[in-house]
């Protein structure tokens, strides 16, 4: 199943790996960014996050986001 978004997170960030893993485990996939890395990611996730860089946050092709979601929110949002 081709998860169709991007997964913005940091390396040292325990929600990310947990949802990551959770994901990987559903068989959905995703593009991730560290936004330490990529500050355009950065200002990505600032935009969906009233100015703050809350990870994880999930960019979908539409355009929409979710913060922190659960995996049944990531699959409502995919339709699955």
């Amino acid at each position: 199943m081709t998860g169709d978004f991007t997964l913005y997170s940091t390396p040292w960030c325990g929600y990310c790996h947990r949802l990551k893993s959770q994901l990987q485990r559903e068989g959905i996939s995703f593009e991730e960014v560290d936004i330490e890395q990529v500050p355009e990611a950065a200002a990505i996730v600032e935009k969906a996050n009233n100015g703050n860089q809350t990870v994880p946050t999930l960019v979908f092709a539409d355009g929409t986001a979710l913060t922190n979601p659960s995996v049944a929110q990531v699959k409502a949002q995919l339709g699955v």
